[in-house]
């Protein structure tokens, strides 16, 4: 797609959540750079104001801070509230949190977190800015997946089950809401370098692979926007991804269950 085309299609405002670090991050930058207005929407509120800051002295766009817990009840429809003023042509829906280590031995408020937050806010999002979008004619939106989400995933079962459904959403969204213009991606990146991994205890040298920098797993998210309805980043993921679909699901599962023992050990 064009340059000139994309704040066409998608702007004049994006809503950017997990916005203060690692893939939300490099989402505002980069649709920053491409002429948009930002929304930027985490908890942290000291590093969205950062952030910020740098995106209007470096691009020149207009940026809003909506520091915000969505996983906290009411949150999602307070967003929606603050930004009905704005002319919102695309969410990057990417708020998220993992969770390393035996279902068991997490304490149940933990696992409901992570379910408001990794399925029950996206889903809101999805609805509520669906909805706009389609009344609109024309938008889109990105669901942030994992490839985690494409086989059971031991001693990240919750983690790996929220990814599993924020990909069949995504992928549902895409033939929903096509017909409307509106584009919807789901992207699945792998072992990426962020604050995520290292925060629930994953060793980076015991990943497979390399951890692949945000900066190009945003780019390919861009790039497949309005092309195709599902992006994973790198080719080895690529594969991986494809080889969860010629085995039994139990031997997936219990390939993937070896990977995650070997990285948090």
């Amino acid at each position: 797609m064009p340059r000139a085309s994309f704040p066409e299609r998608y702007g004049p405002w994006a809503v950017v959540t997990g916005a203060s670090s690692g893939i939300g991050a490099e989402f505002a930058r980069q649709l920053a750079a491409r002429g948009l207005a930002v929304v930027l929407v985490a908890r942290r509120r000291q590093r969205l104001v950062a952030l910020a800051d740098e995106l209007a002295a470096t691009h020149g766009v207009a940026v809003e801070v909506v520091a915000s817990d969505l996983a906290r009840a009411g949150a999602v429809d307070a967003l929606l509230d603050e930004v009905s003023a704005l002319d919102v042509g695309l969410l990057i829906n990417n708020a998220g949190v993992s969770l390393k280590g035996r279902l068991v031995d997490h304490d149940a408020a933990v696992l409901r977190h992570l379910v408001e937050l990794n399925c029950q806010a996206p889903l809101a999002l999805a609805h509520g800015f669906g909805r706009r979008l389609v009344a609109r004619g024309r938008g889109g939106m990105v669901i942030v997946a994992s490839t985690g989400g494409f086989q059971a995933l031991p001693w990240s079962a919750a983690y790996g089950a929220s990814k599993g459904f924020d990909l069949l959403l995504g992928e549902a969204l895409a033939v929903e809401l096509g017909g409307d213009g509106v584009d919807v991606l789901t992207l699945a990146p792998g072992g990426t370098d962020t604050e995520g991994p290292m925060n629930t205890g994953v060793d980076p040298r015991k990943v497979p692979g390399k951890l692949m920098a945000v900066g190009p797993v945003v780019r390919a998210a861009l790039a497949g926007l309005g092309r195709r309805a599902l992006v994973i980043p790198g080719a080895g993921n690529r594969a991986a991804a494809l080889a969860t679909r010629l085995v039994p699901r139990q031997v997936a599962a219990r390939a993937a269950g070896r990977i995650m023992r070997r990285v948090t050990s």
